[in-house]
């Protein structure tokens, strides 16, 4: 039995011996069937991994295809079939994977596999080997009541792929909702507990993740939530490269792409390895971009590179190979000096790192000023080199630089090697551009000079000052110098009306410029020459003018760039021999400005004649603004309006008329006007005043008491003036002149009559009513004179006086009448007793006048402190003069007196013999014995 139990074994390996030799000499198909090991699921990455082997594998390698199919919720229902390809050695475990689009907690899968011989040294087999049995694929998940689950959670995707979700919830629970970032999410039924969702090219938000919220109604947690992580697609690492400096060391570089790093540690930046084939080294690099590698002592010069770049999702790889002489990249040159040998001349020196006594280097060096390049040029070297630069500009900044690489297998170049320097000063090689503006004043010329600043080039330095000589060309012993300081690009002088010549000239530290000369000649600024209009563009203005003499040496153009400013900023062009048109173009030029340009011919003798004027606009505009109209010579029936002259300077456009708008309820239009019917039933009469030279206009045919309105606006090619307000003018009536012509005279007359009178009125009150009359200055006088009869002058003794009034007393104690003791308490005038003012007219004049002294005297001694005031003492006409009824019985016949009053001056005490008891002053007459 022992014998039979050893034999049977190997009579059957006999036996399958036979039968695979018999096959493959006769050449029939043979089977072998595989046999599943194990079935694993990674549940993050949705992934499906599978373990056979292929029993009975008697050759020693065999190239074999199996064939794998996978079927979800029944073994009926096949979602995958795939054909695997692979060399199967005896006893060889195989492995295969597989990723699923859903969820593995949400459904359940089945997988199973068959082979069939494929090799290239047995007959093609058409027949495939038995499958072996399916094999169940699930993740146990349990789903309680009133719960949902979300899976996959925080899934990691790369972006715009697609993702399936699925949603498993329990009983009791419905009205299931999901979104995405606030946007709803389309759900699938998968069976009735399972439904998916699929969300197709998703997009990288940020390194966050994007969330997925759902909401069920029922369910005892009724938000749940899950994340999904995107990343960035890795990319290929670009431009990579390796080189060495000094065959000690290789630094690779490459561009790493987009990191792919998200948070929440869902995944880290991409890392970056290096492989290099012929050693078999494997190095992981520290850095996104580079790595260095150190070259060995075995003189490897091929290396084979491979960089491969990997992250969570997915690898990356570049290649490279290359000769490592080929690839060094030169060390910077170092000691580069420099030495300035003139203003225009510099001498250049550098040394290279030199890998041997054979070892060449091609040098570049490079002259920049302001950032551009402005020379260039190769040089081989060994250990040192030397250049010189010429043609320098004086005083200006350079910048050289040099950079090297291997002359023999070019690579690249080093690093540049800079160094910068300034060559010195020189004296200025160009006379400055000068230009004059000449004006009369008060007999002499006031000349300003103008002049431009010397370019860089041109000055060979910094100027320092201006220097100007005018020399008297009528006078060549007298001249005068001045000195201007930079950076001043101009100056004022004071010449009489002789000619002179002016040398001008720039210096800075080294010395002066050439200069340049002017002559002014005793009628410059006199010329008078007819002004052109010129039509601008938006570019400028085209200019051109006729030659006026043959000896020209050029012309010069000259503008305000700020015609309308008080600072003209004038501007000038000078032109050669030949030229007689130009193009005027400036950023300061504005459209509706005026811009005035003179052109100048330059003579062999350096003097400049005015040949023409030229004026224009860039672009005409409408006018800004309407004349200030005045009317005058209203009649009844016309009126004349008038407006003043533009400032041309000040003009938008060249004025070509004016329009005139007349406005009425009732009027009847000139045939050259157009008539218009407003809205409001008015009428409106436009004439157009086609010389703008004119300044009035007339209107005719007018009703008389009727307002009109009136507007002016003046036009040019680009339009009209501005609608402005009308004004108002009413016509008189048809007879107001007349009646102007009779009262205007009168009035004036009587105008004339009181101002004489006034102005004669004291002349009249002196000579007809004086306020005190003196007979002696009265024209009575020179009638009385010129009769040489002395008895007509008057006399006061001859006058009478017939009564005394009391003017005006100052009060004080009371005053006794004289002779009687006793106070007077009547108020009612009375005659006087027992003073000497009883004689009344018995006693002559000049004895009352002496009776008068003495009681002011006696008064006066009486009372020293009393105060007294002066009246005046009317005389009245005596009674030859007066009322002769009146007469007393035998008065004294006194001699005739004229008609003039005489007073004189009484002081108050005596004129006041009494008061009241009440202290009142008491008026007191006078009378003759003819009163009472």
């Amino acid at each position: 039995m022992a014998f039979s139990a050893v034999l049977h074994p190997v009579f059957l390996l006999a036996v399958l011996s036979l039968r695979a030799s018999l096959t493959e000499v006769l050449g029939e198909p043979f089977q072998l069937t595989p046999e599943i090991l194990n079935v694993t699921v990674e549940s993050k990455l949705q992934q499906v991994n599978l373990q056979w082997t292929v029993p009975n594998l008697t050759h020693q390698e065999l190239d074999m295809v199996f064939q794998i199919e996978i079927s979800r919720m029944k073994t009926s229902n096949i979602i995958w079939v795939e054909n695997y390809s692979a060399p199967v050695k005896w006893n060889q475990v195989l492995h295969w994977n597989w990723k699923s689009e859903i969820p593995l907690e949400c459904v359940a899968h089945f997988i199973r596999i068959r082979a069939m011989v494929d090799d290239a040294k047995y007959p093609p087999q058409r027949s495939w080997s038995s499958w072996t049995p399916w094999e169940e694929v699930s993740v146990q998940v349990s789903v309680e009541p009133n719960t949902f689950l979300i899976f996959p959670e925080d899934k990691l995707l790369e972006e715009g792929s697609n993702v399936t979700m699925c949603l498993m919830y329990g009983q009791y629970v419905y009205n299931i909702s999901c979104k995405l970032q606030e946007k709803p999410i389309h759900r699938e039924q998968l069976d009735s507990r399972v439904s998916l969702m699929k969300l197709n090219n998703v997009v990288f938000r940020n390194i966050r993740g994007t969330n997925i919220n759902c909401q069920a109604m029922n369910a005892t947690k009724k938000l749940l939530g899950t994340v999904l992580f995107v990343s960035k697609i890795l990319e290929e690492p670009k431009n990579f490269s390796c080189e060495t400096q000094d065959f000690k060391t290789l630094t690779c570089s490459w561009e790493p792409g987009v990191d792919t790093a998200l948070a929440w540690n869902q995944q880290d930046s991409q890392i970056y390895s290096l492989y290099e084939s012929f050693s078999g080294r494997q190095e992981l690099s520290d850095h996104r971009n580079s790595h260095t590698w150190q070259i060995t002592e075995d003189s490897q010069e091929t290396y084979n590179f491979t960089l491969t770049a990997k992250n969570n999702l997915r690898k990356r790889s570049v290649n490279l190979i290359f000769n490592l002489t080929h690839r060094v990249h030169q060390k910077p040159p170092h000691d580069v000096t420099f030495e300035t040998l003139s203003a225009t001349e510099a001498n250049m020196t550098w040394k290279v790192y030199s890998h041997g006594d054979n070892y060449m280097l091609l040098c570049q060096l490079e002259l920049q000023h302001e950032r551009e390049v402005i020379h260039a040029h190769n040089v081989s070297v060994h250990v040192s080199g030397n250049y010189l630069f010429s043609d320098l500009e004086p005083d200006t900044e350079y910048k050289a630089r040099v950079r090297c690489a291997d002359a023999n297998h070019f690579w690249k170049w080093s690093d540049w090697a800079q160094k910068e320097f300034t060559t010195p000063e020189a004296a200025p090689s160009q006379a400055p551009d000068a230009w004059r503006h000449i004006r009369s004043e008060n007999g002499s010329h006031v000349v300003t000079l103008f002049w431009k600043p010397l370019l860089k080039s041109q000055a060979n330095g910094k100027i320092v000052f201006y220097d100007i000589v005018v020399e008297n060309q009528d006078r060549p012993t007298e001249s005068k110098h001045y000195r201007v300081e930079a950076p001043a690009l101009g100056t004022q002088l004071s010449l009489d009306l002789s000619s002179y010549k002016i040398h001008l000239t720039a210096n800075n530290s080294v010395g002066a410029s050439p200069e340049s000369v002017m002559v002014l000649s005793n009628d410059s600024g006199h010329e008078e020459v007819r002004e052109k209009r010129i039509e601008g563009t938006k570019d400028g203005f085209h200019i051109s003018w006729e030659p006026s003499s043959g000896d020209a040496l050029g012309y010069v153009v000259d503008w305000c760039e700020h015609s309308r400013d008080r600072h003209c900023d004038l501007q000038w062009k000078k032109l050669g021999l030949n030229t007689t048109s130009t193009t005027v173009t400036s950023d300061a030029f504005k459209p509706g400005v005026r811009y005035n340009f003179r052109i100048f011919e330059r003579s062999l003798q350096h003097d400049a004649q005015l040949i023409g004027r030229q004026t224009g606009y860039t672009q005409e505009q409408a006018p800004l603004e309407n004349p200030q109209v005045s009317v005058s010579n209203t009649t009844s029936n016309s009126f004349i309006l008038n407006w003043p002259a533009y400032a041309s300077d000040f003009q938008s456009a060249f004025i070509e008329g004016y329009r005139v708008y007349l406005k009425s309820k009732d009027m009847q239009c000139h045939p050259k006007g157009r008539r218009t019917i407003l809205s409001d039933k008015s009428v409106l009469c436009e004439y157009d005043i086609e010389d703008p030279e004119q300044k009035t206009f007339t209107v005719e045919n007018l009703r008389p008491e009727s307002t009109y309105e009136y507007l002016v606006v003046p036009y040019t090619s680009a339009g009209l003036g501005p609608n402005e307000t009308f004004a108002r003018v009413t016509t008189p009536d048809e007879n107001s002149h007349r009646l102007l012509q009779i009262i205007l005279p009168m009035t004036l007359c009587v105008v004339l009559i009181i101002i004489v009178c006034y102005w004669k009125s004291q002349w009249v009150k002196e000579k007809c009513y004086p306020d005190i009359p003196n007979p002696y200055k009265s024209s009575i006088l020179s009638l009385i004179k010129s009769k040489k009869n002395p008895h007509l002058i008057m006399h006061v003794k001859d006058c009478i006086p017939d009564v005394l009034e009391v003017i005006n007393k100052v009060e004080g104690p009371k005053t006794q009448l004289i002779g009687s003791g006793k106070a007077h308490a009547e108020d009612v005038p009375r005659p006087l007793k027992d003073t000497p003012l009883q004689l009344g007219l018995l006693t002559p004049p000049d004895k009352l006048l002496n009776v008068l002294g003495k009681d002011y005297m006696k008064s006066l001694a009486e009372s020293p402190t009393e105060e007294t005031s002066l009246i005046y003492v009317s005389q009245l006409a005596s009674p030859m003069c007066g009322d002769k009824d009146n007469l007393a019985t035998n008065p004294p016949m006194p001699v005739h007196c004229s008609e003039y009053k005489m007073q004189m001056a009484v002081l108050e005490r005596l004129a006041s013999p009494a008061l009241s008891e009440n202290n009142n002053p008491t008026s007191r007459t006078l009378s003759g014995q003819g009163e009472q």
